[in-house]
């Protein structure tokens, strides 16, 4: 099921807080002690910074799928969010050894180079986004992350500890498939149906989208059932394909334009229309997608940093998610953002 850790960083004691959700995210994914000891270190490195330099934040903690060429494990990803002043110089805040006073000494730098994927974004009065994602084995440098990049946040309604919604991809080939899946109410019975449907889709990611939410079906026919919606890209003809089903966003930004691709009334497993229509656009090298649960905002404004647009996937959500909502204005489900882009 979809575990999430959200650990909100206020005080100097939520850093062994953060540290101990790392500690446990990495034993559910099976990462071995030293890997263990590399997230700890990132978690606490997170947290201080968000205390030192924001006044606060959070941090968010998910297992993920690891972009491994030799099959599926499970990787940690540690979110941290805020809305303090942005770093001014960025540059110097990655280099390899700067470090905040409070901290361990690790540095974001050092954080980069300990991580199998780490990206930050930084705007003046906007706040920070940092993300690392850690997995069994160590980083390899030099080595290009995979195009198209997947990235993706998960957030449970009031931190409980699962969320019941859950997004998983497919890349085979040429042809890359993601699914972002909203079970039905909270908790672990929407968790069971969210899950369901992505374990499915490992199995099905090879046939068109429509086709992919009919199969899902049978199988949450035994859950509470789910909204769905399943993209998939060709590279190969630089197109991309989207079906969905019940109340999951979708938004597509191609040549600078961002338009809204329309999911079709009904549940997965309970209420499915008898026909589901499939949206066909091209894909080019600056487009970029983002399939949301409705814990977002309905009428979220898209991001207009270009920078921003260039960063980890992982990041760019949890961007969206951070600026849909504040404390004046907070969610009132389970959140799940999910983004496709650079190919």
């Amino acid at each position: 099921m979809s575990e999430v850790w959200d650990v909100p960083v206020d005080d100097s004691t939520r850093v062994r807080d953060v540290r101990v959700a790392a500690e446990e995210a990495s034993a559910r994914a099976g990462l071995g002690p030293h890997r263990t000891a590399t997230a700890a270190l990132v978690a606490t490195e997170l947290a201080t910074n968000l205390l030192r330099h924001a006044d606060g934040g959070r941090v968010l903690i998910n297992l993920v799928d690891s972009a491994r060429a030799d099959g599926r494990r499970t990787a940690v990803q540690l979110l941290s969010l805020d809305h303090g002043p942005g770093i001014p110089d960025v540059a110097q805040a990655m280099r390899d050894g700067y470090s905040t006073a409070a901290s361990l000494g690790a540095g974001l730098g050092t954080c980069r180079r300990i991580a199998n994927a780490f990206d930050l974004h930084s705007a003046p009065g906007r706040g920070t986004v940092a993300m690392a994602r850690i997995d069994h084995d160590p980083a390899v440098r030099g080595v290009a992350p995979p195009r198209p990049r997947v990235g993706g946040v998960n957030v449970p309604l009031g931190r409980a500890e699962h969320s019941g919604d859950a997004w998983g991809w497919v890349h085979d080939g040429d042809r890359l498939t993601l699914l972002l899946a909203d079970g039905l109410g909270h908790g672990a019975k929407a968790a069971e149906a969210s899950t369901s449907a992505v374990t499915e889709l490992r199995g099905v990611a090879d046939r068109p989208p429509a086709e992919i939410l009919r199969h899902l079906g049978g199988p949450l026919r035994r859950t509470r059932g789910a909204a769905a919606a399943v993209a998939q890209l060709d590279l190969t003809s630089g197109r991309l394909a989207f079906s969905g089903i019940g109340n999951i966003g979708a938004r597509l930004r191609t040549d600078g334009t961002w338009r809204a691709l329309l999911s079709q009334p009904g549940i997965v497993g309970a209420q499915a229309p008898v026909t589901v229509p499939v949206q066909h656009e091209p894909w080019h090298a600056d487009s970029l997608l983002v399939l949301h649960s409705d814990g977002l905002p309905a009428r979220w404004t898209p991001p207009d940093d270009d920078t921003l647009l260039t960063r980890d996937p992982a990041v760019v959500a949890a961007v969206i998610l951070r600026d849909a909502g504040s404390a004046a204005r907070p969610v009132r489900d389970d959140t799940c953002v999910a983004v496709l882009g650079g190919a």
